[in-house]
């Protein structure tokens, strides 16, 4: 395999997302009395498919949940705002974004944009303010040549944030592009365009399964990600992605 494009989903990808947006949603369903929801939970809700908004993921765990005083009459503009004081912090609180950290070694990616020659874009869930922040924060920027986030159009698994970030590299969608993703959705989203679907698992599915003395891509979600089509399931921080770009790319 030798591909020429690169895209790369963020959350359980580039950022360790456990303490972060996952924490937020369960905190955020909490909030409204759906206190059954779990870490477990979401990530069976994940497996399923159709979940690549956490704002709507939190609101729909609450409507779903059969815990005693579930208010059930919330708004999703009720949902977000709370949300967002958990992840983002408030009146000066720390926000569990402030807990996120990068998975990969910046070898890796520094490695990747040479083999790619700068062609590397990030196809993401985040609003655009949260993407550019972990990207800056870790200095990334500079690495990346562009971004979809929620704001740009249909989420996955519509095939549209593969495509467009195609369309924003100037190239056309084909096995020559690379679409990493964590789910089974960015998965879905990757083959519906043409593109060549890789998955990776998260850091703390891969821990759970050595505690288990199981390989890495027996979890739920690698499990889930091969039956939607992806040609393999790399280990957190992707280094042996590396080997499937050409060592001296021409331009």
């Amino acid at each position: 395999m030798s591909a020429h494009t690169l895209l790369l989903d963020m959350d359980g990808v580039l950022a360790e997302v456990s303490q972060s947006y996952r924490t937020a949603i369960v905190e955020t369903c909490h909030a409204y009395g759906a206190k059954s929801v779990n870490l477990d939970l979401i990530g069976e809700w994940k497996v399923r498919g159709g979940c690549n908004n956490d704002w709507v993921l939190s609101r729909d765990l609450i409507l779903a949940s059969n815990d005693e005083g579930v208010d059930k009459t919330l708004t999703l503009d009720q949902v977000t705002e709370t949300f967002e004081k958990f992840y983002q912090g408030l009146d000066g609180k720390p926000g569990l974004c402030d807990l996120e950290t990068l998975i990969p070694l910046p070898e890796t990616m520094k490695e990747l944009h040479r083999r790619t020659n700068g062609r590397i874009a990030i196809v993401t869930g985040r609003p655009y303010k949260d993407c550019e922040k972990f990207l800056k924060l870790h200095n990334l920027d500079s690495l990346v040549k562009c971004s979809v986030c929620m704001e740009d159009g249909p989420p996955k698994p519509d095939p549209f944030p593969v495509q467009h970030a195609c369309k924003l590299l100037g190239i056309e969608c084909s096995s020559d592009v690379i679409f990493v993703g964590d789910t089974p959705d960015d998965i879905r989203a990757a083959v519906a365009s043409g593109c060549k679907g890789v998955g990776v698992t998260t850091p703390e599915a891969a821990e759970e399964q050595k505690e288990k003395g199981r390989p890495h891509d027996e979890a739920k979600l690698p499990v889930a990600m091969k039956e939607c089509g992806a040609s393999i399931i790399l280990e957190p921080g992707f280094a042996k992605l590396v080997d499937m770009f050409p060592a001296n790319p021409t331009t």
